[in-house]
């Protein structure tokens, strides 16, 4: 039997996976990190993006989250998102069209904080566009 770690995954909505897997994967900030049982202890901020959550037997869960924090220690990982969001339950009408008001908003900025705010809104957009992509990639497989 493989060794396996715990997994939440947790929003301010509420929980949204609570599981074992063999290997986690999640959109850190300085990059993507693959968190295997007995992973060493660590603290880092998630970017927006897709947790990929192995739990074996050729399974693989994908969760979009818009950032938040990831804490692992060797037997749990813990993602607590701003939001997250089933990468199937994803809306991709919707966020084309927040990517379409996130880029209008940069073509129009005035000032700085608005400027940073749709970069922000923008990145969003394009990572649920990435995630739902990658999800239709590994259906057609």
């Amino acid at each position: 039997m493989a060794m396996t770690i715990h997994v939440d995954i947790v929003s301010a909505e509420g929980e949204i996976h609570s599981g074992q897997a063999e290997m986690v994967y999640a959109p850190g900030e300085m990059g993507e990190l693959g968190i295997a049982p007995r992973h060493t202890p660590l603290v880092t901020r998630l970017k927006p993006g897709d947790v990929r959550v192995d739990t074996g037997k050729g399974e693989m869960t994908h969760f979009y989250v818009s950032g938040g924090i990831l804490e692992i220690q060797p037997h749990v990982v813990t993602v607590l998102a701003d939001t997250a969001i089933r990468a199937a339950d994803l809306d991709e009408a919707a966020a084309i069209e927040a990517k379409r008001k996130a880029e209008e908003a940069l073509a129009g900025q005035k000032e700085e904080f608005e400027y940073a705010k749709a970069q922000a809104e923008l990145a969003e957009a394009v990572a649920q566009l990435r995630a739902i992509e990658k999800l239709r990639k590994i259906k057609k497989s």
